[in-house]
């Protein structure tokens, strides 16, 4: 009110002073023309007035919140108000339209896979996100305007972040020691900070995997080269009777064995990690390659095992029958090498509730101890190195088992206890199984 009434209060004194100034001269009452001056300067107070109260409208508007509309008038006024919420409303636009810049941009760094994090000049957290939050075990709401180095008190990360030397990135340990972390720091606007956050956890471990698989290989290629080696060298060197040079070769051969079973399986994987899923709309019938698995297993066992087959008579499987055939050729073969001699061992094909199916081999061999189990579909794990090799085995038929059920949309599942033999089963799900219909099982 200060503004109308100051304007107010001029206006009425202008008025009393003419009024004054015509008294003095004693004219108010016989001469027209001061009168008339009196009435013009009533009508100049009258219009100041109105013109007060106008502008005092719009200063009101403008004190509040302009959720309405300005005051509309004709004149200085109503052109002033039109101009001034025509801006305050071209002003709120541009803010909302980067309100909505801001929030779109911050919701693709959301969506982000890597973490990422915004420090201000004292290394307070400005924004993070849910990645990024997980990362280094923060609340993105609660943790907003703490020091990072309070809260993310890993001393590599602290190093890293104040050495001042962000060219490369810096890994440790994630807060729980479950992640391995790869964190970049770079440097922006006025002295602050964008942290980035990767979980190399899984690339990691994909690495030492890599790293154990090419020393196995190396390793178990090595050993028979060895052997070959020193057969070759002792049949160049040395005088051999038939019956020694027989048994020399004879071993020859078996090593060579080995690394044909060992360079087969390696290119099995291979084929495996680099095709692409098996189609889901081929079936096979299931009867028939159960068989054949089990002419295979009676081979290499010879005679030495009861081998049973069990179910699968009405049933189909959709995927790769060479991949199918090597999976249960390998769980066949693995309960041969490892049942002793005159043991059982079963293979079933068994339909689940859900409508898919197991392929079960069952053996009476000595069992696997608990702590083995998790790790039996690794590359060239074994239970027992020396007597894996004296069975023949590659270490690598597990790990094909395995491919080939994660390929036709499975798993493999082991169970087994020391003294009480072994169940190995390639679980497929309802897509991949069926039933005959009954006019082909009738005909087969």
């Amino acid at each position: 009110m200060g503004w109308w009434l100051a304007r107010t209060l001029a206006a009425l004194g202008v008025v009393l002073t003419v009024s004054a100034v015509a008294a003095l001269f004693g004219v108010l009452a016989h001469l027209a023309v001061p009168a008339m001056a009196v009435g013009g300067l009533l009508a100049i107070v009258l219009l100041v007035l109105r013109d007060s109260w106008r502008g005092q409208g719009l200063m009101n508007w403008l004190r509040g919140a302009q959720t309405t509309q300005a005051p509309r008038d004709s004149g200085f006024w109503g052109e002033l108000a039109y101009r001034t919420e025509k801006a305050l409303r071209s002003r709120d636009l541009a803010i909302q339209q980067e309100q909505e810049r801001l929030s779109q941009f911050l919701s693709a760094i959301e969506a982000s896979p890597n973490g990422v994090m915004m420090l201000d000049a004292a290394d307070q957290i400005e924004w993070c996100n849910s990645v990024a939050a997980e990362h280094f075990g923060l609340d993105p709401q609660r943790d907003r305007r703490q020091r990072v180095t309070n809260l993310v008190r890993m001393p590599a990360f602290v190093a890293h972040l104040q050495g001042g030397r962000h060219d490369e990135a810096v890994v440790f340990s994630g807060p729980l020691g479950r992640t391995t972390l790869s964190v970049l720091v770079r440097p922006y606007g006025e002295g602050m900070k964008l942290v980035l956050s990767q979980d190399i956890t899984e690339r990691e471990r994909a690495e030492a995997m890599r790293r154990d698989f090419v020393a196995n290989v190396s390793h178990e290629i090595r050993t028979p080269l060895t052997v070959l080696a020193g057969f070759v060298e002792t049949m160049a060197r040395l005088p051999l009777t038939e019956t020694e040079r027989q048994r020399v070769l004879a071993l020859m051969q078996q090593q060579t064995d080995r690394m044909q079973a060992l360079v087969g399986d390696l290119l099995t994987l291979a084929k495996l990690e680099g095709s692409p899923r098996p189609p889901a709309d081929r079936w096979l019938n299931a009867a028939e390659l159960l068989v054949r698995a089990r002419l295979d297993a009676q081979a290499l066992s010879g005679g030495r095992h009861t081998i049973e087959l069990v179910g699968g008579d009405d049933a189909e499987m959709a995927g790769s029958d060479s991949e199918l055939h090597s999976a249960v050729s390998n769980l066949l073969n693995n309960a041969v090498r490892y049942t002793p001699d005159g043991g059982h061992i079963q293979l079933r094909w068994l339909w689940r509730p859900d409508g898919g199916a197991e392929i079960e081999v069952t053996d009476t061999g000595p069992g696997i101890a608990r702590e083995h189990l998790p790790r039996l579909t690794e590359r060239f794990y074994r239970v027992d190195s020396s007597r894996s090799r004296d069975t023949g085995g590659t270490g690598l038929g597990l790990a094909i088992v395995k491919h080939v059920a994660q390929r036709h949309g499975g798993e493999i599942d082991i169970q087994s206890e020391p003294g009480k033999g072994s169940t190995f089963k390639l679980v497929l799900p309802a897509l991949r199984a069926r039933r005959k219909r009954v006019d082909e099982t009738v005909a087969a």
